[in-house]
Formats: C-alpha cells, structure tokens, sequence
C-alpha cells in the first residue's frame, strides 16, 4: 500500500473554518487529532478562519435569507478553489444534501447532544417547566421553538441570532429571559457551569448535534486518507442515521425536526425523532432500529403518514 503524503511546514494542510470562537475551537480539535493520529508537527498544519455570510445576518431568521447554505458557503467556495484543503463543519449547520465535489470523511466523536437552558439574573426554573409563567425565551431554531411551546404554550418565543457569546450576552441584557444552547458548544468554549442540562427524553436534539464533521474535496485522495484516520466510526454511523433521516423527510431549516440516534447495549443503532408543526400544538414521533439499508427513510415516511396536515405542511417529502 503506497504511504500516505504527509502535510509538512512547506506545504501546511490549511483547515478552513468560520472565524467564531466556538468554530475555531473546533478546528483545534480536528487539528489536534490529525497530529494525533499521523505524529505531525503542528507547524504543518495552518488553521485558515472565515466569516460566514450566516453570522453576518444577526437579525433574520436563516430560513428567510438562504438557510444552512449561510454557514458552508464561504468554506465551499474557497475548497472547490484550492484556497484550503480541508473544511472543519458543526454537523448541525450543514446542508442535508451537499455538493458532489465535497467529500464528508471524518467526524470527531460526539460530545454531548443535549441542550442547556439558561436564564437571566432574576429569572428563577432550571428547567422549562419551572419557569414562570409567559418568560420570553430566545432562539432561532424552530425545532427548540416548537418544542418549548408545545410544553408551556404560555412560553412567548422570540428570535435570537448571534454566537454564543452574542446571545448570553443579549440574555443579560435582558433582550429575553432564557434560551437554549447547545451543551456541546458550551463545552467546548470551557462554559461548562452555564446553564441547565435538559433530558433527551425532554427535547429530542437536532440531527447531527454535537458532532463535528471535516470535508475535503472529493477528488483529492491523499487528503481523504488522511482525514480517514480521525473518523469516529460509531459517531459517524449514528449522525448518517439521522442526516439520511432529514434527507427522506425533505426537512430544512424551516421545519422543526428533531433526530437522534444512539448505540444500544446489545450493539444495534436506533434513532429517535419528531416532527412539529411550527407552533408545536401538531406533533407525531417515532423510532427504528437502524438494521436494515432505509430504516431512516422508512422512519421518516411513517411519520409523515401519521403527521396531522399542520406538520405536513412543513416538509416536502
């Protein structure tokens, strides 16, 4: 078998990433696991930041301006041109159906799926349903929406774009009284005391959530061997469930969808979802043991069937 060419200080393997602190936080970690993984210097690996059309827009919700193509459009454009090698992505901000000339190789392993809920000063309730009555919680995914309402109808939404940082900071402000965030994401920031745990039982995640995916381009075969070496198989499998699970379902980002898929103790794969209508009165979940080539696929179009028209709607299977 020929050796795989190994970036040098020469010629660095240049990582694309959004310029967020929470992106370029996981650059590090898909840079740390390369050097891991194939002892490099890390003088041979350059990490190369971008601002994302997606975090320009701070006041719109993605699904009115261009949707998840917001978050990858700058890194695509500049792998398709040679510009960078590789492209690090949070999982949860990709598009379902990607370019043919990108290549996803490698996904790190999982960090924690679940959210947070975190509140103002002055805001008691660790929980959603120890809020008080008729609290403003911010978010821009209409999956949390959707999920909060159909909880605590009384719970008023309102949109709340930004970083992380961004939007706790508009918590204190008091724009909103709580929010969710991803625990993945305050982890991996060193927040880990902000915020309150929410059972998955409670708000199923979004699909891909917590999972960090590198693409490089599909023709490039030296690079691809590389990132083989960092894919986490049992991740991997477990957020192609849930990424074939939106693909069936015709899921975007204008439809609140929830997906999870974990590993059971006897060694099989079930995934776990919900579809919402978008003020989370109309609901229909379901589950499937990934053993068969379309389960997801399979899950999806059960669900559907079962959906009443308000959630139907949302998607375009």
């Amino acid at each position: 078998m020929a050796s795989i060419p190994l970036p040098t200080p020469a010629r660095p393997l240049r990582i694309g990433t959004r310029a967020s602190p929470l992106a370029l936080a996981q650059a590090n970690l898909a840079a740390a696991a390369l050097v891991a993984a194939h002892a490099l210097d890390l003088a041979a690996l350059e990490i190369v930041p971008m601002t994302a059309t997606g975090d320009r827009i701070q006041d719109r919700a993605l699904a009115e301006v261009g949707g998840k193509a917001l978050w990858t459009r700058e890194l695509d454009a500049a792998l398709d041109a040679g510009g960078i090698d590789i492209a690090v992505h949070s999982l949860k901000d990709v598009e379902t159906l990607r370019d043919p000339r990108f290549a996803l190789i490698a996904m790190l392993e999982r960090a924690d799926p679940r959210d947070r809920l975190v509140t103002r000063e002055g805001i008691e309730g660790a929980t959603i349903a120890g809020l008080p009555q008729g609290v403003r919680l911010g978010t821009s995914s209409p999956r949390r929406a959707a999920q909060v309402r159909r909880l605590r109808p009384d719970i008023q939404t309102a949109l709340l774009r930004g970083n992380v940082a961004t939007r706790l900071g508009k918590l204190a402000a008091g724009d909103v009284d709580a929010t969710l965030l991803a625990a993945a994401g305050l982890d991996r920031l060193a927040m880990h005391d902000i915020g309150a745990v929410i059972p998955i039982d409670l708000l199923l995640p979004a699909a891909s959530q917590g999972a960090i995916g590198i693409e490089c381009r599909a023709d490039d075969p030296a690079t691809r061997a590389l990132l083989a070496a960092v894919d986490h198989a049992p991740t991997h499998a477990a957020v192609a469930a849930e990424r074939a699970f939106l693909a069936a379902l015709g899921g975007d980002c204008r439809s609140p969808v929830a997906a999870h898929a974990h590993w059971r103790g006897d060694g099989t794969l079930r995934l776990d979802a919900e579809i919402y209508s978008a003020d989370g009165a109309g609901h229909v979940a379901g589950h499937t043991l990934m053993t068969i080539a379309d389960a997801a696929g399979d899950l999806a179009r059960r669900l559907l069937g079962e959906a009443p028209e308000s959630v139907r709607q949302l998607f375009a299977a």
